[in-house]
């Protein structure tokens, strides 16, 4: 697989377009500059996002509902947005430009957010308690829109590309870089979640207490200063070379089977076309059948090339192969589907949950929590999960069960009931907090904000679960040559997630409001019924749940080459995206 004695990497190359030499380019090195972009992302997007709600409401005095919406459609996008970041790296600019271009955007974004959040001209005037506030302007929300969406812009690119890029430092082939390489996925998850924890602690604080300008302007010099960064190690990376976006390859099979819809099936699928050598090849599978008339011959299959050689044409005839690697894509839609509730949910953490916690009492002695700083035990309850699973769970699985650990689908199960408990646990406090707010007059409920943290907990649990869980999932049992394609598929139940909650906002919004209230969701929190919305959740998650057991229990790995990826698509899929 290498060539000069082992010192070049057979499928990388340098800055140059050369055989990359193992003694000068990829490693630890080259990884951690990569590295710092993902780190400074996680800082910028997550800071911003866990506070963005409170700044809406008391800044911009947006009603409630509106500000929830914003929160969850920026990071929608930011998610949807890594779609087309995968497409760009895989066809057109390659990881590295794609990632040199998109962290610069990415900058320009919270450059201009920092920059609309200093200027009084692009806010409303200052409302106090119980006075009627201006709303902000056409002007203030336009400049607004175009830095948050700038920022996601930013990161659904960098997103895309960022940890598959690292893993290129690393030769597959050489077992000792193979073992580097999945250790740096293990401590890659762990220095984004730093970066998180940093984001709802110390960016969050200083955008209550010193101002939300700096704190946006530390982020865009902590962005630039990371760009500059991976820069300088530019003639010391490894790259490899685009082989073409997957989405190609399924519109060609389908549209070979589309136009050979009428045809009959052979008796034996050995008439099926193959060109795959034997130990390349995916084992035929009988579900969906309709699209393996993609790989009937039919007159006119091949063309002949300039020296006289017959070649099939791809828009015409597709080999079983590739028709078992679509088919092995369609078996991941219905996991797909019943996740994306899950992220419906995570998505009430940090704009309701950030909402109540703004009316709580969150005194510490003389010390104020933020409250976007709640999440804080969001992202603990990750880490520690994260580490009970892997110091205690796996062993006693191992020793019980001779299995390493939970199946993929197990711990999306897990994370999804986790997530149910987490919504019935927050309409019990929310109810709570309701009956304490009819009988106060203050503006902060004499509540402690602490019996938020069970919510804060248990949602985060059940992400530590589902996360990993579905990464797995995606990448294990998707084709190799579709794994960037499938972890942005994973990607996409993340932003289907947060626009269905603006979806279930606004309609229950418009739903249940009148002309004599707000409804569930009243523009101020203490004269609405969130405590039902959030059991809406909990019905609606527990339908769910019942229908991915279903979906789990109907699903069957395909049997073949990937089959023996199994275990490199685990250390490959930590946060692929």
């Amino acid at each position: 697989m290498e060539s000069k004695g082992s010192w070049t990497v057979a499928d990388a190359v340098d800055y140059k377009g050369q055989p990359a030499d193992k003694s000068k380019t990829g490693g630890w090195i080259t990884a951690a500059l990569i590295l710092g972009i993902e780190i400074v992302e996680r800082l910028s997007t997550m800071g911003i996002a866990v506070n963005l709600v409170t700044y809406l409401m008391e800044t911009m005095h947006l009603p409630s509902s509106t500000s929830a919406n914003i929160v969850t459609d920026f990071m929608g996008t930011s998610f949807l947005l890594c779609l087309l970041g995968g497409f760009l790296a895989d066809s057109f600019l390659g990881r590295y430009k794609t990632i040199a271009i998109f962290s610069s955007i990415q900058a320009l974004g919270t450059g201009a957010l920092a920059i609309a959040t200093k200027l009084p001209e692009l806010r409303p005037p200052t409302c106090h308690h119980g006075e009627v506030c201006t709303p902000p302007t056409a002007f203030q929300m336009t400049i607004l829109y175009i830095s948050l969406y700038l920022i996601a812009l930013g990161t659904g690119g960098l997103k895309s590309s960022v940890s598959g890029f690292g893993s290129d430092q690393f030769d597959d082939n050489d077992p000792k870089e193979k073992a580097h390489m999945a250790f740096f996925f293990n401590r890659f998850f762990f220095f984004i979640s730093m970066g998180t924890l940093m984001a709802v602690t110390v960016l969050v604080y200083m955008q209550d207490e010193v101002g939300r300008s700096w704190a946006y302007g530390i982020c865009t010099v902590s962005m630039v200063t990371a760009i500059v960064v991976f820069l300088c190690g530019t003639k010391s990376y490894r790259y490899k070379k685009s082989q073409g976006s997957p989405v190609v390859q399924i519109f060609q099979v389908i549209a070979a089977a589309f136009r050979k819809r009428k045809m009959e099936m052979p008796q034996s699928i050995v008439y099926l076309y193959e060109d795959n050598p034997e130990g390349m090849r995916i084992e035929h599978t009988d579900q969906f059948r309709m699209l393996d008339k993609a790989a009937i011959v039919a007159e006119g299959d091949f063309e002949q090339t300039v020296d006289g050689v017959a070649i099939p044409n791809p828009w015409k005839l597709s080999s079983v192969t590739k028709v078992e690697e679509v088919k092995m894509m369609v078996r991941l839609l219905p996991i797909w589907a019943t996740t994306i509730i899950f992220w419906t949910t995570y998505a009430q953490m940090i704009t309701f949950s950030v909402e109540q916690a703004s009316t709580m009492r969150r005194n510490i002695g003389s010390f104020k929590i933020p409250a976007g700083s709640l999440t804080v035990f969001f992202v603990a309850a990750i880490l520690i999960t994260l580490a009970v699973y892997d110091r205690a769970i796996m062993p006693f699985w191992k020793k019980w069960k001779g299995k390493p650990g939970f199946s993929s689908l197990q711990r999306i199960g897990i994370g999804l009931v986790l997530s149910t408990a987490g919504m019935a646990a927050a309409a019990l406090v929310e109810q709570k907090r309701i009956s304490v707010a009819k009988t106060s007059t203050n503006k902060t409920l004499p509540i402690s904000v602490f019996l938020l943290v069970p919510q804060f907990f248990l949602v985060g649990s059940g992400e530590a679960f589902i996360y990993t869980g579905q990464l797995d999932f995606f990448i294990t049992q998707s084709p190799k040559g579709m794994k960037t394609m499938s972890t942005g598929l994973f990607l996409t139940t993340l932003s289907l997630g947060f626009f269905v909650s603006s979806f279930l906002v606004s309609v229950v919004k418009r739903v249940t409001a009148t002309s004599m209230d707000g409804g569930w969701l009243a523009d101020n929190i203490n004269q609405g019924r969130l405590d039902y919305f959030y059991l809406l959740l909990v019905i609606l998650s527990g339908v769910n749940f019942v229908v991915y057991v279903i979906c789990a229990l109907w699903f069957k790995p395909t049997k073949g080459k990937d089959s023996v990826e199994m275990e490199k698509g685990k250390s490959f899929s930590v946060e692929d995206c």
